[in-house]
């Protein structure tokens, strides 16, 4: 059963050894589990719409949440600023949760901090947690900024975050000049793009709250980008600017420090949005927030603190959006739209041509957060694709009628059914009885496509991963799913998604397909 230097196993070859079988056979004659043949059953009657029928009338449980918490996208906004430490005002037991699904995701070391509450703080409040915490953050990891989210024990007990910071400074626990920005970010509402909102509202109030705007003063757009996972998003946003040489500052831009290279040191801190760039955010021409369906705080701060209007922009996936946002910017700065931007765009039009007769009429299931889904669902609709089932768990009854109008307004979406609050479980009985030819979402849906799998190979829904957390995959958070480049990645992996479906249809039947084999 041990391991040895010489020989070291992964798990699925560890675990099938003699040894640790006769472990698990054991365990299971102690279980008084059901036979397989009762368990077959039962998995038969999952896949019924009958069963369906009584999966959505679930009210008081979730299965598989289609979504994390709200600290989970407070500690990625704060990150995306210059030589900040995230800090979490909670118990330890979370902070490791959100740097384990961070590690997983990225394949890089996510610095994070908790003050560690425990059963006295639920009780007494996390007051002197608070003063110890920032003082020993501030003294080990001399951070520049620290910025201080919540978890469900802190909230459940009401302790204020301001008076908390405030108390700790004036009695010397951190420095008075610190900046600590800080949102109330409780788990049980919401979900991780609200968190991400509310992160950004509390560094806008940090930098900005004193500051007398004065938009159109400094030549320059701010971009927020929200709850984004995808780097080679961060870096395309940057080089459409600078072709168009468009000043731009990324309001949060964690593509450096979610990425550093391995040159023998630890870069703690590296790239992010600088103090200086959100102080004089308020002055720039406006301020485009990419995600509006999840950035709803971040609005509230442009139009009202900042006075800037906050052009209305939908996520750049895709052909359409691609060309809103660049026009957009062009209406707003008065620089034109390269040419090297016109002949990427010519280029991702051709790619589309070339893969539309594939792609034609396929039908997707689909899952992710709001902004992501309706962008994906509008690409695919470019496509010639049929997004028959759509599930947004955090989505709101606007987004759904917004959803459903643009499905409408197409050919391709006359079908189209929107599902919101919606977990993965349910996802799962709409893979059964819809049947579509593949899914798309993140790792979690790889338990689906084994399921489908397991009622028979006619019934599998293959899986293609786009969306976040991509566990089981390496270098995916490193793509592009925005602008013309992003759009070409995206259908790179459609279309190769059902080239490689075909070639196992070809396989199973054992014969040649002297029209697919070697296309043309």
């Amino acid at each position: 059963m041990s391991q040895t230097v010489d020989k070291i196993h992964n798990c699925h070859p560890l675990f099938e050894q003699d040894e640790y079988q006769k472990l698990f056979s054991g365990k299971r004659s102690q279980e008084e589990a059901w036979d397989q043949a009762r368990v077959q059953e039962v998995f038969q009657w999952t896949t019924t719409a009958e069963y369906e029928a009584l999966n959505f009338k679930r009210e008081a449980l979730t299965i598989d949440p289609a979504k994390a918490c709200q600290p989970l996208g407070a500690v990625l906004c704060s990150l995306g600023f210059a030589n900040t430490l995230p800090y979490v005002h909670g118990s330890q037991g979370c902070v490791a949760y959100f740097r384990t699904y961070f590690n997983r995701h990225f394949k890089e070391p996510v610095a994070c901090v908790s003050d560690s509450m425990t059963e006295d703080a639920a009780v007494f409040g996390g007051n002197n947690n608070m003063n110890t915490g920032l003082q020993n953050a501030s003294t080990l990891y001399k951070p520049d900024i620290i910025a201080v989210s919540t978890t469900c024990m802190a909230e459940v007990i009401g302790d204020d975050l301001q008076a908390f910071i405030a108390n700790a400074k004036k009695d010397g626990f951190v420095d008075a000049s610190l900046p600590v920005p800080f949102a109330h970010t409780p788990s049980f509402i919401g979900s991780h793009i609200t968190g991400w909102d509310n992160m950004f509202e509390g560094f806008a109030k940090t930098f900005t709250a004193d500051h007398q705007a004065q938009p159109g003063k400094i030549p320059r757009l701010n971009m927020v980008t929200g709850f984004e996972t995808y780097l080679g998003n961060y870096r395309v946003l940057k080089r459409m600017m600078a072709e168009m040489a468009v000043p731009c500052s990324l309001l949060s831009d964690p593509s450096e420090v979610l990425d550093t290279p391995a040159d023998g040191h630890y870069h703690m801190y590296a790239g992010g949005t600088t103090q200086q760039e959100m102080r004089e955010a308020p002055d720039a021409i406006d301020t485009l927030l990419l995600q509006p369906w999840q950035l709803v705080k971040s609005k509230k701060v442009v139009q009202e603190m900042w006075n800037q209007p906050a052009t209305e922009v939908q996520v750049p996936m895709g052909l359409a959006a691609t060309d809103d946002l660049l026009m957009t910017i062009s209406q707003l700065t008065g620089k034109p739209i390269p040419a090297a931007l016109a002949l990427e765009r010519g280029r991702l039009v051709d790619m589309m041509l070339d893969s539309h007769s594939w792609l034609h009429g396929k039908k997707f299931g689909l899952y992710g957060d709001p902004d992501f889904v309706m962008g994906l669902t509008r690409f695919l609709l470019e496509l010639g694709c049929e997004p028959t089932v759509v599930l947004c768990h955090n989505g709101n009854k606007r987004w759904q009628k917004a959803m459903k109008k643009m499905l409408e307004a197409s050919p391709y979406g006359k079908e189209s059914e929107v599902f919101i609050n919606c977990d993965l479980w349910h996802f799962r009985s709409l893979m059964f009885t819809r049947q579509p030819d593949f899914m798309i979402g993140n790792s979690y849906a790889k338990f689906i496509q084994r399921d489908t799998l397991a009622k028979g190979e006619q019934f599998e829904v293959p899986l293609i991963r786009l969306g976040f957390p991509l566990f089981d995959r390496h270098h995916l958070h490193r793509q592009t799913t925005w602008g013309y480049e992003g759009a070409m990645s995206m259908l790179t992996t459609l279309v190769n998604a059902v080239l490689e479906k075909v070639d196992k249809d070809t396989i199973k039947l054992g014969k040649t397909d002297y029209g697919f084999d070697l296309i043309r």
